[in-house]
């Protein structure tokens, strides 16, 4: 019989086996294909206003998800050999030998791979559609997707199937050179040894994840993080993951080696499955250790992306709170811009004309703006009674002020916490011709104009804004320069970009004129968070489906190597309840214990860094909780699924 025949008679033969194979490679293949056409889909490119940043985004995350997707094949493809190699061991008994063998399998991949790819080719192109239309909707453009096949995306998923193709031959090749016939033959037929725990060890397992979880969940305000950054990052990553590897390694064994000298070890079914895992813990280390980290990355991963997806539409508002502001140098300017906006479409819904008056800081100005770099030299004075007139037309009365006397309040724009200044403020002083000294009470993180910006560059810089009193300001007005701006209300500014760049080409005729358009950051923020929470999304979809076949495989081939120890607890007796009892217990050990390690770091990690910088927006801790929720219930529905193929494998031994 040639190769080819015996590949085909191989295949009808162990069809189960095959199929489990065939499923990871048709998932593979029609995941990549669909994030393939979703970036060179027709229709999704002409909706974008910034085409290069998209492919250049979506190329990166593609070479990230090929990773993940030959990782995730090379995982299914070991377990496909190790399972045969009782049956590769007697083809070479027989007279084939290693490069027959290979050939053999090396046929089997390409004819598996070759249904894989046209399945999940197919699958895929239908895929696309569906996730081209939640991105055009994440972006909030109001574009139908059609459904296309992209002759750019057919050829990387081809290519992607020749990289998967041939890193899995490679690696039955080693496989297969690597051990002798004899282990072939024997290899399902090694157990585990219990592994010999150490108190010493558990004990550091214990004190390094607990003393890293302290660290973190003290918070960045405390003098680990302010004094220590780097050495306590350092120290938290070895404690997290050296603390996790021990916890697995030692602190379980030392668990289970105690549990097995209590009282009630031979009660009930505990001695059943608590020496089941014994035995297993040592190969289930890496696997465990994994999970946990693994757990923890992915749901920090999906939490930061969303939070950073959810405050973007209202961020660009805070940043940039003008539909059009400029500094109003001309009534020749000025008349033009306003007749550039009416003859644009986008009518005009709001006027308002600033005047301000210009000083220089004598004082530090970093005492009363954060960051000071990010600012535009110089000051920007604005009275109370103009500051509170464009709040309320805003609606944001909460961030009105009331000033007397040499009272003022900064405009320091993008803090992490609004400060109000202890003991009564602080004395800062500014010069307008001549020095005055303003007693600043509060540092408001608000924007009145802020960022500049430019149709190309985005944002640039802001000016630097001191609230004064009425008084305080009437009585500069006769001394100081003044400057005066105007803002303009529009319908429908963040599609206003070709509008925007009519206008900042007007007036920037000045090069040093102010100008800001909420639309020159609008549409780049909003498509960047959303390719962000896109390609995340299509990450953690690969991701998940790489731990579920880690459990998947990791569990079946268990169940298989278990059955004559499961056939002999039915011949002693145990009916079909317990032992799916002790089934169930056994597996929840695996399965609950990285799962918790996982949920506490990554929840002290987003709520000590991440939810308290943003607390302005209320509904995050929310949307992370249900984040987690739904991780939670993916990895119950592994539990559950593992248990009954646990169960079934077994029970096939009956």
């Amino acid at each position: 019989m040639s190769l080819l025949g015996l590949t085909l008679k191989n295949v009808r033969r162990n069809f189960g086996l095959y199929t489990i194979y065939a499923v990871s490679m048709v998932i593979g293949m029609m995941i990549f294909f669909s994030f393939a056409s979703v970036m060179y889909n027709g229709d999704i490119l002409d909706a974008l206003e910034n085409r290069q940043n998209f492919q250049t985004g979506f190329a990166i995350a593609s070479f990230v998800i090929v990773l993940f997707i030959v990782l995730f094949i090379l995982y299914a493809n070991s377990f496909f050999v190790r399972q045969r190699k009782k049956e590769l061991g007697l083809y070479m008994l027989y007279g084939m030998n290693e490069r027959h063998v290979l050939l053999m399998l090396m046929y089997e991949t390409l004819m598996i791979g070759v249904v894989s790819l046209a399945i999940g080719g197919l699958l895929g192109g239908l895929l696309s559609k569906i996730f081209g239309s939640l991105l055009m909707n994440l972006m909030q453009y109001d574009r139908v997707i059609s459904l296309s096949y992209p002759v750019q995306a057919i050829l990387a998923t081809v290519a992607v199937f020749a990289i998967v193709t041939a890193a899995a031959c490679v690696q039955s090749y080693l496989l297969l050179t690597r051990v002798q016939l004899i282990d072939l033959f024997r290899a399902r037929e090694r157990t585990e040894k219990p592994i010999a725990s150490s108190a010493p060890l558990a004990i550091l397992a214990v004190a390094l994840l607990g003393s890293a979880i302290a660290i973190i969940g003290g918070g960045k305000q405390t003098v680990f993080w302010t004094d220590y950054a780097a050495a306590s990052m350092i120290y938290c990553a070895i404690g997290i993951i050296g603390g996790t590897y021990l916890f697995f390694r030692q602190f379980a064994g030392w668990v289970l080696q105690k549990l097995s000298r209590g009282k009630g070890y031979f009660e009930g079914n505990t001695v059943l499955w608590t020496s089941a895992i014994r035995f297993q813990i040592r190969g289930n280390t890496m696997n465990l250790s994994f999970i946990s980290l693994f757990s923890t990355v992915l749901i920090l991963l999906m939490c930061f992306v969303s939070i950073n997806y959810a405050v973007q539409f209202e961020a660009v508002g805070r940043n940039l709170p003008n539909d059009v502001a400029y500094e109003s140098k001309s009534d020749a300017v000025d008349a033009e811009v306003k007749s550039e906006i009416e003859a644009s479409g986008h009518a005009i819904t709001g006027r308002h004309a600033l005047e301000l008056l210009c000083a220089d800081a004598v004082s530090d100005a970093g005492a009363a703006f954060d960051n000071p770099a990010y600012f535009f030299p110089g000051l920007l004075l604005v009275s109370a009674a103009e500051y509170n007139a464009i709040v309320k037309d805003r609606h944001d009365e909460g961030q009105q002020v009331r000033l007397e006397g040499n009272q003022a309040v900064s405009l320091s724009q993008g803090m992490d916490f609004p400060e109000a200044l202890p003991g009564g403020g602080i004395d800062f002083t500014v010069r307008a011709k001549s020095d005055k000294t303003f007693r600043l009470i509060e540092k408001k993180d608000y924007a009145l104009l802020g960022w500049a910006s430019d149709p190309v560059l985005s944002m640039v810089k802001k000016p630097a804004m001191l609230i004064i009193s009425d008084a305080a300001f009437g009585e500069l007005r006769g001394n100081a320069a003044a400057a005066n701006y105007l803002i303009y209300d529009i319908a429908d500014a963040g599609n206003a970009e070709a509008l925007s760049k009519r206008l900042h080409a007007i007036v920037t005729k000045d090069p040093e004129a102010y100008y800001s358009s909420f639309a020159d950051v609008y549409s780049k923020q909003i498509e960047g968070s959303s390719l962000l929470l896109f390609a995340s999304a299509f990450l953690a979809l690969i991701a998940l489906f790489a731990l579920a076949s880690v459990i998947y495989f990791k569990q079946l081939r268990e169940a298989t190597e278990a059955r004559q120890q499961y056939a002999i607890l039915r011949q002693l007796g145990v009916d079909k309840r317990e032992m799916m009892s002790v089934i169930r217990k056994q597996l929840l050990f695996v399965f609950a214990l990285p799962l918790l390690p996982g949920l506490v770091n990554s929840w002290l990690i987003i709520k000590t860094y991440i939810l308290d910088s943003v607390q302005d927006f209320p509904n995050l801790k929310g949307m992370v909780w249900g984040i987690i929720a739904v991780y939670f219930l993916i990895y119950a529905g592994f539990y559950l699924a593992s248990t009954t193929i646990y169960y079934r494998i077994a029970n096939r031994a009956a």
